[in-house]
């Protein structure tokens, strides 16, 4: 070996010592980094839990009322009075009582109407007043419900100054309903998880948290996607489906 090479023996023998103390320190913070991860994860599960049933409408609300109009206020509210013993009228013939009935108050505006203008914009002007009431009608009988919105149209179509709405099914119990399939959703939340950790070293502890997500009730043989939030509440049909979704944390432990 030459001087020269003996004299540059040592320098490279130091720069090797120094290149393998920097990777092993660089292996040394990753390996660390990771170990720490790995012992600080949460040794948990979330999973979303699913239950409906089929469900009734026990009972229906609809909604009828009166217009007409006057050249005055007086002549108005004179000409709906004078109109609404005819609703009456059909309405007891359609067997609504009293008791099922709620009428709101009479109500009398401006009518206007749009009126053109040479080269000028259309602009509104008053066209004497309208006059309206409405009335609200509940029961348990869906039946009436469904048979009185079949006759309004041939009333209307007779020249009675009427407008009605589609009559609403409701679900009277909805909060025994809820809390029914929220136990049974909570149940479904237990099953998969059990099913995510069946192959693992792992099983389920206990509850960690439980939340209610989105509630829906719809027409029978609807679906929806599945969502954390909101929900919808059919009120067309007299048979529906209830449906509600649930997220529940459990903790894991070794098996």
């Amino acid at each position: 070996m030459s001087p020269e090479s003996k004299q540059r023996l040592p320098g490279a023998l130091i720069a090797f010592g120094v290149l393998l103390a920097v990777g092993m320190c660089i292996a040394a913070f990753i390996l660390g980094t990771q170990v720490r991860n790995v012992g600080s994860g949460r040794q948990t599960i979330s999973v979303k839990g699913l239950a409906e049933k089929a469900v009734k409408a026990d009972h229906a609300e609809w909604q009828i009322g009166l217009q007409a109009r006057g050249r005055t206020f007086a002549e108005a509210l004179s000409n709906l009075r004078a109109v609404r013993p005819k609703l009456d009228a059909f309405i007891a013939q359609q067997g609504f009582g009293a008791e099922t009935l709620s009428a709101g108050e009479e109500q009398v505006e401006p009518s206007y109407i749009e009126q053109d203008r040479p080269n000028l914009p259309p602009r509104k002007v008053q066209d004497g007043y309208q006059a309206q009431q409405t009335l609200s009608i509940r029961t348990n009988d869906l039946n009436k419900i469904a048979a009185a919105n079949k006759a309004a149209l041939e009333f209307k179509a007779a020249g009675n100054p009427i407008s009605y709405s589609i009559p609403s099914y409701l679900i009277s119990n909805l909060e025994e309903v809820k809390m029914s399939l929220i136990a049974a959703a909570t149940q479904n939340a237990q099953t998969r998880a059990e099913e995510f950790v069946k192959n693992g070293n792992a099983r389920i502890g206990a509850m960690r948290s439980a939340s209610q997500g989105a509630f829906y009730i719809l027409r029978a043989g609807d679906s929806v996607d599945t969502s954390d939030y909101g929900g919808t509440y059919d009120r067309s049909t007299v048979d529906k489906t209830a449906r509600v979704v649930v997220t529940v944390e459990y903790n894991l432990a070794e098996r």
